[in-house]
């Protein structure tokens, strides 16, 4: 036998395969619409005459390759310049500074009080 529960008794009542399986609130459904593009949104329509579709941005994949590929010497997480230069020293800046504080505070709760 096939049981659902019941909304009204708020109570397990027996019932058909299909009912069974098929729980309130759970109905299989088709999207109305398709949905949109996530990553890419084309000038034009594939429908449209043509069967090439241009996209908005340009692809930045090769010359970011040939930037990082070069050989200078210089390592691949500071090779976009200033901001990268920034970001490093803002980092270790940080880590070295919470790496202090953690020491400072740890001194701080192992020394006795006064009580």
């Amino acid at each position: 036998m096939y049981y659902k529960f019941s909304g009204f008794t708020q109570r397990l009542t027996g019932s058909s395969p299909t009912t069974a399986y098929s729980p309130q609130g759970l109905r299989p459904g088709v999207p109305s619409e398709a949905p949109t593009m996530v990553f890419a949104s084309p000038t034009k329509l594939v429908s449209e005459a043509g069967a090439t579709v241009e996209y908005l941005g340009g692809n930045k994949v090769p010359d970011f390759q040939r930037l990082f590929q070069t050989s200078d010497g210089i390592p691949v997480h500071l090779k976009r310049g200033i901001p990268d230069r920034l970001l490093y020293r803002t980092t270790m800046a940080l880590t070295v500074g919470g790496a202090l504080y953690c020491l400072m505070a740890l001194y701080i709760a192992a020394q006795p009080s006064n009580k």
